[in-house]
């Protein structure tokens, strides 16, 4: 599973839980994904670099670097 490079955000684990009439029944193991993009930047020195950012990162424009493409 890909991770971000700036916040190191990856994929959360938890429960799932079935609610029978008024008491929790059942507990399923569950995984929630972050939303994790491919973007290429280029740095202040001209290379082209390519990294992976989650989309809250990417809209708040914490990476460094001018974005050329999302692939």
């Amino acid at each position: 599973m890909a991770k971000c490079e700036i916040c190191e955000k990856t994929r959360q684990t938890g429960h799932r839980i079935s609610i029978n009439r008024s008491q929790v029944s059942r507990r399923a193991n569950k995984t929630w994904k972050s939303n994790i993009k491919k973007i290429k930047i280029v740095e202040e020195n001209g290379n082209v670099k390519s990294i992976n950012i989650c989309a809250r990162c990417l809209r708040s424009g914490m990476h460094k670097g001018t974005i050329t493409r999302a692939i």
